[in-house]
């Protein structure tokens, strides 16, 4: 009598679920030598045409050496959740076979340090930082850290991602659920254009509105942002970049990534304030509200909320809102410029 082998179920997969994650768990770290080449990239993507940010360009504010985009970091420092998971011995949710779907952007605050130059080699650190519940949503927020060849650290981001959602949410939970909510800034209400003109502490006063910015997002910039990848796997199949399996996640269709809409608010702000403020010990806090589609047009708009002298160091503060062409919040952000004279 013949016999069959014996038929054995595949494996489970080890996911690396909002149970499995913990406080600590840590990635590999990464190191990335920035080029000319790459800055101008990374301002391509960002549909950023400002000349200092060229190849070719050369920068007075820091001698004449090309420097990059503030919030590049989140390139070439890049998050990588699926190489964190690996590091641990587990399935990312984004690439498992049998459960898989996205843990999506919520928020992210950035904090800069030094300048970010070509010719810079940056060493990167990742891990979990917290996880906690809101109203029955789960968030994990990681914590990316960046320093340079001297091994000075240049900047670090908090990055929070929803694991999962309450009961019958049906878009991103909105600011109240992410983050205690900030004092109540002074709004300024724009009533005529305001010409971009680059501000100064001793120039600037508390409603002054900042010089808006318009972008269209597309599917072309949404893929030209993934494929641009200085460190990490490149992953040609999420919610940025495939319609039919983005539909099958919250937002119902393709979206483009917080990193992106972040690098449209660092655009903004650069019409009003010198680069350095950012790299001499800025921060950003962008908190997404509602998904900033293909074919969308969002104007940022934004105010002077504060203005103060702390250990010697002047600081201004903005809140800058994203609006879509519906009149819909797309994105607050918060942002705290370090200013000289």
């Amino acid at each position: 009598m013949s016999t069959q082998p014996a038929q054995h179920a595949p494996a489970a997969e080890k996911l690396w679920d909002y149970e499995a994650v913990q406080p600590g768990q840590a990635g590999a770290a990464t190191v990335v030598t920035l080029t000319p080449e790459n800055i101008a990239d990374y301002a391509h993507v960002a549909q950023n045409p400002d000349p200092r940010f060229r190849a070719t360009a050369k920068n007075a504010e820091f001698g004449g050496a090309l420097a990059a985009m503030p919030t590049m970091i989140l390139t070439y420092s890049p998050l990588m959740r699926p190489e964190i998971a690996a590091h641990q011995g587990f399935v990312a949710l984004e690439d498992s076979t049998t459960a898989r779907r996205q843990t999506p952007f919520a928020k992210c605050e950035v904090c800069w340090f030094k300048p970010v130059l070509a010719g810079d080699t940056l060493t990167s650190s990742r891990g979990v930082l917290e996880k906690y519940e809101r109203r029955g949503s789960r968030f994990v927020t990681f914590r990316i850290e960046a320093t340079n060849q001297r091994g000075e650290a240049v900047a670090r981001y908090d990055y929070t991602c929803i694991f999962s959602y309450a009961k019958g949410q049906q878009s991103v939970p909105s600011d109240a659920q992410t983050a205690k909510p900030p004092a109540a800034p002074v709004e300024a209400t724009v009533t005529t254009p305001v010409t971009p003109r680059v501000l100064t502490y001793d120039t600037t006063h508390i409603g002054d509105a900042l010089a808006p910015l318009s972008i269209t997002e597309s599917v072309q910039v949404m893929l030209r942002k993934n494929d641009l990848r200085l460190a990490g796997k490149h992953r040609p199949s999420n919610i940025h970049t495939d319609e039919e399996f983005a539909r099958q996640n919250i937002f119902g269709g393709m979206v483009n990534s917080g990193p992106a809409t972040l690098s449209y608010v660092d655009q903004m702000l650069l019409q009003s304030f010198p680069l350095r403020s950012f790299y001499g010990g800025g921060r950003l806090l962008m908190r997404a509200i509602t998904p900033f589609r293909s074919g969308d047009t969002v104007t940022f708009t934004g105010a002077v909320t504060g203005k103060r002298v702390e250990a010697g160091k002047k600081f201004v503060d903005c809140r800058v809102r994203g609006h879509n062409q519906r009149g819909e919040l797309v994105c607050l952000s918060d942002a705290m410029m370090a200013m000289s004279g």
